[in-house]
C-alpha cells in the first residue's frame, strides 16, 4: 500500500508539474506576441495574426523549403494582416542569412517585415544520428519535444506542419488549442513499409540483419503496426490537410482510415487515452493534392537544341534519393556502350553530374562515400560533385544537360523531376511514386520521358535518349516543357493551397 500511495502521489506531482508548465506557457504568450510585434515594428498590431510554419530544416534548400517559402510569399502578398513564423532549427543562421539564401536557391523576395523566426535548439533530437534503434520512435518522440519548445516560445493563431512531424499535432492542440494543419511531402510511415518488413525485403529503412531474421521480422512489424496505429490519431488532430501527390494522398488517406480493433482496446488502457478529448471537431477525411510550386519561367526560356551529353541529377544527398543507383546506373550504360566514354567531354564522351545539397555531417560523409564508389566502379573521370549549388549554378546545368536522372524509389513527387521538363531535359526516372503517376506522364497521348527500375533499364533509357532522332528530340522536350509548365506553375500551388480551405481556421 505504501508503495502504490508514493506511485500515485508522483503521478499526481508529475500531473501538476504538466499542468502548471501548460497554464504558464499559455499566460507567458500575449508577452510573446507583443514582442514580436515590438521587434518587427508593426502598425495595427492589435489587427495582426499568427500563423506558425513548423520547419526545422527550413534552410537546407530543397523542394519542401520551397512549398514553405512559396506560400509565406503568397502570404505576404495577399493577407498582410498575417505575421508568419518559422520554427527553425537552423540556430547557425541568421535571419538575414536565410532570406538571402532563399532569394539565392528559389528566386523568392520575402519582406521581413512580417516574418519572424523561432528558432530552437533541440532540433538534434528529430536528427537520424540521435536514434540509431527504432528511428522513427525516437525522432517522433524527439519532435514531441521539439514542439513543445516550440510552443513556449509562441503559441501561433494557427499552426502548419510543413515537414511531416504529425506528432506535434498533440503538443499544439494541448498547449495552444488552437487548430493544427498540414502540408505532407511524405507520410512517416506507410503501407509500403510494412510490406516490405511483413515480406523481409531488404530497403534503406528494411535492414540485412532484420529482414534476414523472421524473429526479428515479426517483432519489426509489430513496432511498425503500434507505430502507424498512433501516426494514424495523430495525422486526425489535423483540421486540414495537403499533399504534394496522388501518391502521397493514396497513402494519407488510407492512413487517416487506418484502424485495429486490437489496440483500440488497449489504447482505451494507455495515458494517451486523454489524446481522444484533443480530436477537431471536423477531422479530414481525405486530403487534397496541392502539387508543389515550381519556378519554370526561366527554365522554360532555355533553348531546346544544342544539349550537352549530360546526365543531371538534382537531389539532396539524402539516403532515400539513393545516388548509388545512379552511379550503378551510369556504370552500366558505360558498361554497355563503351564508346559514351571515349571522346572528349561534349563530343560522344557522357558524363553523370550530381548536383545537390549537403545539409549536414552525415549528408558530407555520404557524399564521400559516392566518391568512393565511383572510383570502385572506374567511373569517377567521368563524374562530377556539384555540392550546394546557388540558384545559378543550378540554372547553368540545367540549360545544358540532355538527360534529367533520379532513381528513388517511391518519390512522393520530385520537384526536380518537373524542372528537368521544364527546361527542355528529358526526364529518365524511377518507375513509381509521383514521377510515374503524376509527373512524367502521357501528354497529348504522347510520353514527355522514360521510366525504368534497374541499372539496365536505366542504361537503355539513357541510351534511348541519346540516339534519338533530332526532330523526335525536340518535339519531346517541347512536349515535356509544355506540361510542366502548364501543370505544375506557382499560380496552380497557390489555387489548391487557398482551396485547401486553410483560412477558414483563422480567428476572426
Amino acid at each position: 500500500m505504501n508503495l502504490l500511495a508514493v506511485a500515485a502521489g508522483l503521478v499526481w506531482l508529475a500531473l501538476y508539474s504538466v499542468f502548471t508548465a501548460i497554464r504558464r506557457i499559455r499566460l507567458e504568450n500575449a508577452n510573446h506576441k507583443r514582442a514580436i510585434l515590438d521587434e518587427l515594428k508593426t502598425p495595427d498590431p492589435h489587427k495582426r495574426k499568427f500563423v506558425g510554419f513548423f520547419h526545422p530544416y527550413c534552410n537546407a534548400g530543397g523542394g519542401g523549403e520551397r512549398v514553405l517559402w512559396t506560400a509565406i510569399a503568397m502570404l505576404q502578398r495577399d493577407e498582410p494582416e498575417v505575421i508568419s513564423i518559422v520554427y527553425s532549427g537552423d540556430t547557425d543562421a541568421t535571419k538575414e542569412q536565410i532570406l538571402s539564401k532563399v532569394k539565392a536557391r528559389f528566386d523568392i523576395d520575402l519582406s521581413p517585415q512580417t516574418l519572424h523566426f523561432v528558432f530552437l535548439n533541440s532540433r538534434h533530437l528529430v536528427e537520424d544520428s540521435a536514434w540509431p534503434r527504432f528511428t522513427l520512435l525516437g525522432q517522433s518522440l524527439g519532435s514531441i519535444y521539439l514542439a513543445w519548445e516550440a510552443m513556449s516560445k509562441l503559441i501561433p493563431d494557427l499552426f502548419i506542419d510543413t515537414m511531416g512531424y504529425a506528432f506535434t499535432f498533440h503538443v499544439v492542440r494541448l498547449l495552444g488549442q488552437v487548430p493544427v494543419g498540414a502540408y505532407v511531402h511524405y507520410p512517416t510511415i506507410s503501407t509500403d513499409m510494412l510490406e516490405r518488413v511483413r515480406s523481409r525485403k531488404k530497403w534503406h529503412t528494411n535492414s540485412n540483419a532484420i529482414s534476414s531474421s523472421g524473429v526479428l521480422s515479426k517483432g519489426k512489424l509489430l513496432y511498425y503496426r503500434l507505430f502507424m496505429y498512433y501516426y494514424a490519431n495523430s495525422l486526425r488532430q489535423a483540421s486540414f490537410l495537403m499533399v504534394n501527390s496522388s501518391w502521397t494522398k493514396n497513402h494519407v488517406d488510407s492512413i487517416l482510415q487506418y484502424t485495429d480493433p486490437l489496440l483500440d482496446a488497449l489504447h482505451l488502457c494507455t495515458p494517451l487515452v486523454f489524446l481522444r478529448l484533443l480530436r477537431p471537431s471536423q477531422t479530414p477525411k481525405s486530403a487534397r493534392i496541392v502539387c508543389p510550386p515550381c519556378d519554370t519561367r526561366e527554365m522554360a526560356k532555355f533553348p531546346l537544341e544544342g544539349r550537352e551529353r549530360v546526365i543531371l541529377s538534382v537531389a539532396q544527398f539524402r539516403p532515400e534519393k539513393d545516388h548509388a543507383a545512379q552511379l550503378h546506373a551510369f556504370h552500366s550504360v558505360l558498361t554497355s556502350y563503351p564508346e559514351y566514354g571515349n571522346g572528349n567531354p561534349g563530343d560522344s564522351q557522357v558524363r553523370l553530374v550530381l548536383v545537390g545539397g549537403s545539409r549536414n555531417a552525415e549528408d558530407a560523409a555520404r557524399v564521400e562515400g559516392l566518391r568512393a564508389l565511383a572510383k570502385e566502379l572506374g567511373i569517377a573521370d567521368h563524374v562530377e560533385f556539384v555540392i550546394n549549388a546557388s540558384f545559378p549554378a543550378m540554372l547553368n546545368w540545367l540549360s545544358r544537360a540532355s538527360i534529367g536522372l533520379s532513381t528513388m524509389v517511391d518519390e512522393h513527387f520530385g520537384i526536380n523531376i518537373v524542372e528537368f521538363m521544364a527546361a527542355g531535359v528529358i526526364p529518365v526516372t524511377h518507375a513509381s511514386g509521383g514521377p510515374l503517376n503524376d509527373i512524367v506522364v502521357p501528354f497529348d497521348g504522347k510520353p514527355t520521358g522514360y521510366h525504368a527500375t534497374s541499372p539496365e533499364t536505366f542504361a537503355e533509357a539513357f541510351h534511348n535518349v541519346l540516339t534519338l532522332p533530332p526532330e523526335e528530340d525536340l518535339a519531346l522536350r517541347e512536349r515535356a516543357r509544355t506540361w510542366a509548365v502548364q501543370r505544375f506553375s506557382e499560380e496552380e500551388f497557390e489555387k489548391g493551397w487557398n482551396e485547401s480551405g486553410w483560412r477558414r481556421w483563422l480567428p476572426s
